[in-house]
Order: C-alpha cells, then sequence, then structure tokens
C-alpha cells in the first residue's frame, strides 16, 4: 500500500495504545504482519519531554521504518512544538490523537474531546501541518462526540483542507469508550466524501470480519487495536485471508511459546528487569486470555518477582499445554475452573 509517501507491506496497521504500542510491541506485530504500526501518544507538554516515560515513548532505534509517532494535546502551539520535537527525534509520520475518550485526556480537551470545537481541531491541525512541512500529518479520530452529534464527515473535511495525508476512524463516539459494537456506516459516508486515504478501526478481531469492513467502508486499509494483544499473528492471519480467501490454520502453542518469549525478552531489554517483568504481566495474561488453566496461571505468574522465575513459570505453562494439542485450536477452550485441562495445568 502507498501511504503517506512510504511503501507499506499491506494496509492492515496497529492502533496506538497508550501503555501497549511500546517499541517492542509495534516491531513484533511488524514482524507478525502489520504494514505500519502507530507509537503510544507522546505528550505535548514539553515540560514532559525529559521523563523517563517520554523517553520511551520517543525511542526508535532499530525501529522497522516508516515509524509514525501520534501526539496528543488541545493547544495548537504545542502540538506544533511537539510534532518539529518528534520528527527531529527520528519520527517519519505524525499522527494526531482525537480518538483518545479516556477522562484524563478528554478532562484537559485534548483526545475525542476536541471533536466538539470544529473551529480549534482546524486551528491545531493547520499548526502542525504547517510545522512540519516535510513530513506527512496523519488523524486519528472518533465518529462523533456522542450518538447525536456524529459530526466524523465534518472533522474529516476539515482535515483534508488542512493538508493532513491520512485519516483513522474509529468506528464509536467519545461518549461510547469500547461499549457496543462498532458502526462503519459514518465511515463509509467519510470515505465517498474525501479524497485522502480512510482507515477503518473498531472492532476488527478476526480475518472475515475485516473483509467485511473494508466491503462495507470501502475503507483504503484496517486499524487493529485490542484484538492484536496477546494476538500479534492477526496481522499475517488477515494477510493471508484478503489476498488468498482462505484462513490459515491456528498457531503451534509452541510457536505461541516462542512468539511470547521472545516478545518478553525485548521487554525486559527495553525497560529493564524490575519494570520489564511487571509490564510483562499484562502481555502474558493476553497471550493466555481463554486458554485452558489461564485463570490460575495467571495469578501463580503474578507473583514471581523477577525474569528467571517468569520465565519459568510460563515455560512449564506452555509445555503442559502442548501436551493437550498442537495447535491453540486443540487446547483453547472456556476458562471454567471445573475444566479438567484447567486442574491439570494449574497443578
Amino acid at each position: 500500500m502507498q501511504f503517506a509517501g512510504f511503501q507499506l507491506r499491506n494496509n492492515l496497521f496497529v492502533a496506538p495504545m497508550a501503555g501497549v504500542t511500546d517499541r517492542p510491541f509495534r516491531q513484533l506485530c511488524k514482524r507478525m504482519g502489520a504494514g505500519l504500526a502507530v507509537s503510544e501518544m507522546v505528550t505535548s507538554n514539553a515540560l514532559l519531554y525529559a521523563t523517563n516515560k517520554t523517553r520511551r515513548r520517543t525511542d526508535h532505534a532499530g525501529e522497522v521504518e516508516p515509524i509514525s509517532v501520534q501526539i496528543a494535546g488541545a493547544d495548537p502551539a504545542m502540538m506544533a512544538q511537539a510534532a518539529r520535537f518528534n520528527a527531529d527525534n527520528g519520527a517519519q509520520i505524525i499522527d494526531i490523537n482525537m480518538g483518545c475518550p479516556a477522562k484524563k485526556v478528554c478532562n484537559l480537551a485534548a483526545g475525542s474531546a476536541l471533536m466538539r470545537d470544529e473551529a480549534l481541531v482546524g486551528r491545531i491541525l493547520e499548526a502542525v501541518v504547517q510545522a512540519v512541512p516535510d513530513t506527512p500529518v496523519t488523524l486519528k479520530f472518533r465518529t462523533g462526540w456522542d450518538r447525536a452529534n456524529r459530526n466524523a464527515p465534518r472533522i474529516a473535511q476539515i482535515a483534508e483542507n488542512a493538508g493532513i495525508r491520512a485519516i483513522a476512524i474509529h468506528g464509536r463516539t467519545r461518549a461510547d469508550l469500547y461499549m457496543g459494537e462498532a458502526e462503519y456506516d459514518t465511515i463509509a459516508t467519510v470515505k465517498q466524501q474525501v479524497g485522502i486515504p480512510v482507515i477503518a478501526n473498531g472492532d476488527i478481531d478476526s480475518p472475515r470480519k475485516a473483509r467485511h469492513v473494508l466491503a462495507h467502508t470501502g475503507a483504503d486499509g484496517l486499524m487493529i487495536g485490542r484484538a492484536a494483544q496477546g494476538r500479534p499473528w492477526i496481522f499475517r492471519e488477515i494477510e493471508h485471508f484478503l489476498a488468498t480467501g482462505t484462513e490459515l490454520p491456528s498457531p503451534q502453542v509452541r510457536e505461541i511459546r516462542r512468539v511470547c518469549r521472545d516478545h518478553l525478552a525485548d521487554l525486559y531489554e527495553f525497560y529493564g528487569e524490575d519494570a520489564g517483568v511487571r509490564i510483562a504481566r499484562k502481555h502474558i495474561g493476553w497471550y493466555t486470555k481463554g486458554i485452558a488453566g489461564a485463570h490460575a496461571f495467571r495469578q501463580l505468574m503474578n507473583q514471581q518477582p523477577d525474569v528467571a522465575s517468569q520465565l519459568a513459570v510460563v515455560d512449564d505453562f506452555f509445555g503442559r499445554l502442548g501436551e493437550h494439542g498442537d495447535r491453540l485450536c486443540d487446547v483453547e477452550v472456556a476458562d471454567h475452573a471445573d475444566s479438567q485441562p484447567l486442574q491439570e495445568l494449574a497443578a
């Protein structure tokens, strides 16, 4: 796919997710088939540039290009400064966050709260585009503030007029948060009205759902977020299905163990062992979600204080899991306490 001046492997994007899409996760998703991964959002507050959190979020050492960095804020001048700062520090695409529904972001009139003030949206987009004239700028937003105010088509027009190169739309309003089902009619309407690429986002959790959303919206690409947590192979599954119409078999247990192990190694290196062990816990939980024995395993895993013990229980879990079947589809069952496999794996 041609996107913002770059040739991508495909039209599958990793959604920016706070606390998730760090460099190790982005790199993993790219290896597993994603065409582009957008960083977790970086604050536009220059006073926070020197914090460890911001330094990590702007660390792109060895990252597969193109490097897309999302910035968040509500002040045009500060957003312009943030765009320049990130472009100077390796960002090849600047993405603007107008999609985050979190209260701590919306209470600062940033994220999806900006959609209530279309004039301010225009000033921010123009300021950022002008601040980095040699760097493409993209925008992520929602269908509206609430269901009575689905103004995504107007925001999209403002974005195109401001020089935004592409837009990604989550099929929910800010008021919806992540509840209910995403709707795609608004995205389809936007696609019919603008000439820049439109990326559809929201509840894309399988190859068949991916094909349905592309067909329904006419979108140029798909952005996948929560469905990739613990399932980074979803990108290769969708890529294969869209290209061939056939579904790949579910991953082998030994591959899941290897992918998880490699991901953990990257986390330990990126964050250091102490922080790496803590951050790894949520990822390990996602890798094992829905698998027999996962609940009891997570309780045990969360008690492990260091790298060696954490890896030991992970190896033991997947080793036992492999005894029940070669592939994930053979062992993936409801996580109930009366499950015999659970009792065995948790022993």
